[in-house]
């Protein structure tokens, strides 16, 4: 795991595992405004946060009751290897565990998508997160991470081969899934069939992977590893190391409802652009990151959406007699009206919806996407 890198002087690096308190520069008000609630199964009831297992016979209905009431699910029987994932954990935390010096030789700059840094959305908002972050095109891995390990040694060749093979094992999780969400919407396999013959979705769906490190903390309770929000795209899998950390947001009474680390399994996201190819009957779900006292956590989210010149609209097959409720847009003027609308306070997707009053535009709307 990480270790202090007391030569960094760079005033763009936060020694995590050298403070001894949080400072004012990353302690968040209004973090205790609502309750938090265990969503484990064992507690049952409302608060249990949805489990789909793919190898369920009935997985499509059980997605659909997720998506249209949560917006996420916890994914079980998705096929990739245990070994696997356990290797792209262990990898996370050896990336995080190099030196300050060497971590910065990839940070983000302004402006840039992919590097090492703090979590993209961080540049909205005058507080710091706790957390470290590493951004990546699967696209570009190679050529990306040459930033880190300029040599090409070791380090880098077997993190590289790691992340390659899971990037292969996700990219075809993401086509099964994208079938059973699909199907979940009451389409046929004629009609999913036609669909990714006219639109391509599964075709052109491009990825990109965000690695977490979540130090622990000295006063948690002032600290936020992520700030709450929801992913802009079509739909998010997050691995997640065996420490909770995760929130999802839920309405009647308003709370956060921890999701359980469950082994093996991973989490689904539904984005914002889901929500509008959906037409609203998928909603995407308000998040966030917590950090605890005694634990290091890890995390990885594998984002999916469209090619950047993809207008994304509602889909025919997803009216079911209604109107349609959003207009068509791209993911980058998605991305322009989600900025607008965090500097007004207002809605990305009421700003994008035909009808203001629609009910697709959810409660949770109100709200920044990453």
């Amino acid at each position: 795991m990480p270790t202090p890198s007391h030569l960094s002087k760079d005033p763009r690096y936060f020694d995590f595992r050298a403070a001894r308190r949080v400072p004012e520069t990353h302690a968040w008000p209004g973090l205790h405004d609502h309750p938090v609630v265990d969503g484990s199964s064992a507690g049952g009831g409302p608060d249990a946060v949805p489990v789909v297992d793919m190898r369920d016979p009935c997985a499509a209905e059980a997605v659909a009751l997720a998506a249209q009431d949560w917006g996420a699910f916890l994914l079980e029987g998705h096929g990739v290897p245990l070994e696997l994932l356990a290797g792209v954990e262990a990898a996370i935390g050896g990336m995080f565990a190099l030196p300050a010096s060497e971590k910065m030789r990839a940070v983000r700059r302004p402006g840039d998508s992919c590097g090492y840094g703090s979590p993209p959305i961080s540049s909205f908002f005058s507080k710091c997160m706790w957390s470290e972050g590493y951004t990546f095109s699967p696209a570009n891995l190679r050529s990306d991470l040459r930033k880190l390990w300029p040599k090409a040694g070791h380090d880098y060749r077997h993190f590289c081969a790691v992340m390659e093979e899971f990037h292969r094992e996700m990219r075809a999780l993401a086509d099964k899934l994208l079938e059973l969400f699909l199907v979940a919407l009451g389409l046929t396999g004629e009609q999913v069939a036609a669909v990714e013959s006219e639109h391509k979705i599964a075709e052109t769906m491009t990825a990109t992977m965000h690695l977490n490190w979540y130090p622990k903390c000295p006063d948690p309770k002032r600290a936020l590893g992520l700030i709450a929000h929801t992913d802009s795209g079509f739909f998010t899998f997050v691995l997640q190391s065996l420490v909770p950390g995760l929130q999802l947001f839920r309405h009647g009474p308003d709370r956060w409802v921890t999701v359980p680390a469950v082994p093996g399994a991973m989490v689904v996201n539904v984005g914002d652009l889901f929500q509008i190819l959906t037409n609203g009957r998928f909603h995407s779900v308000y998040h966030r990151a917590v950090v605890n006292r005694d634990s290091d956590r890890i995390s990885l989210g594998y984002f999916l959406g469209p090619p950047a010149h993809v207008k994304v609209a509602p889909l025919r097959e997803a009216l079911a007699g209604t109107p349609a409720a959003y207009r068509a847009v791209t993911w980058p003027e998605y991305m322009g009206v989600r900025k607008k609308a965090f500097t007004t306070g207002a809605s990305a997707l009421k700003m994008v919806a035909i009808s203001t009053d629609n009910d697709a535009a959810n409660d949770t709307d109100d709200l920044i996407s990453s």
